[in-house]
């Protein structure tokens, strides 16, 4: 079976591009250069790549301006990983928030970076919904985070939306919590296992505190019983990835 071939763009000219394009061609992705150009990215980034990975620094503007504006017209938004030599949280913090799915240190390893692009990618799969419309499987969590009330601001959102993924496509990633999930997020987001599940849990307190009641009733209300509050960390990413992927089978099925 052949494998299914996807479209990353990478800044072209870069110390990385030729390392990481070949690690990536490997793997059978076609791989298109672009300049360290800000108007050239966005022209790049509507033409139906998956991924890209861009320079912090370009002509024109930034990489978190370039998500923000690329947002605005691209639905869904490319996999985007963000490339830079500053290793301020400030800088990650705002890379992040902007939407992309990952911000990397350099000097990072290709072939370790390509890899983790490759399970981005694998990520990837339809989601069929009741209209016939095809939309990507991280829209429709990203949809669902926001209706329960998780602020897309705080890095509990980005890591709680990453979990449910992988928790989608690995059933055993929900019975491995600690030993294996964690771990596998943090790994994406070049952080600590135990960073993520501190970050995981404000989530889950602020949008217990501030979400909408009748839509995280919807989802939790027949298990959480009233008298033990908000669901754990587990509970919540398995609650909601059983449901997306029971909901995904019957649309699939029907």
């Amino acid at each position: 079976m052949k494998k299914q071939m996807f479209k990353v763009v990478i800044t072209a000219g870069m110390d990385y591009t030729d390392n990481l394009k070949n690690a990536l061609e490997e793997e059978d992705v076609e791989v298109i250069t672009v300049p360290k150009d800000a108007e050239a990215v966005l022209t790049a980034l509507k033409t139906g790549v998956n991924a890209a990975v861009l320079e912090f620094s370009m002509k024109g503007m930034d990489a978190s301006a370039v998500i923000s504006r690329a947002k605005q017209t691209i639905s869904p938004l490319p996999k985007i990983v963000v490339a830079s030599a500053d290793d301020s949280e400030a800088t990650e913090a705002l890379v992040i928030k902007s939407g992309a799915a990952l911000y990397s240190i350099k000097p990072f390893d290709c072939v370790m970076l390509g890899s983790t692009i490759i399970k981005m990618l694998g990520n990837i799969s339809p989601f069929i919904q009741k209209d016939g419309k095809q939309v990507g499987m991280e829209q429709i969590i990203t949809d669902v985070m926001h209706q329960i009330g998780v602020p897309a601001h705080i890095k509990g959102y980005h890591y709680l939306r990453t979990s449910i993924h992988l928790c989608i496509n690995d059933g055993a990633m929900i019975s491995a919590v600690t030993k294996l999930l964690y771990p596998t997020v943090a790994n994406q987001y070049k952080t600590t296992a135990s960073r993520v599940e501190r970050a995981i849990r404000h989530a889950i307190e602020v949008a217990w505190d501030r979400g909408d009641v009748d839509t995280l009733n919807s989802y939790f209300g027949y298990t959480i019983h009233n008298g033990r509050g908000k669901p754990t960390n587990s509970e919540f990413i398995a609650m909601i990835s059983d449901k997306l992927k029971l909901k995904h089978q019957r649309f699939r099925e029907g």
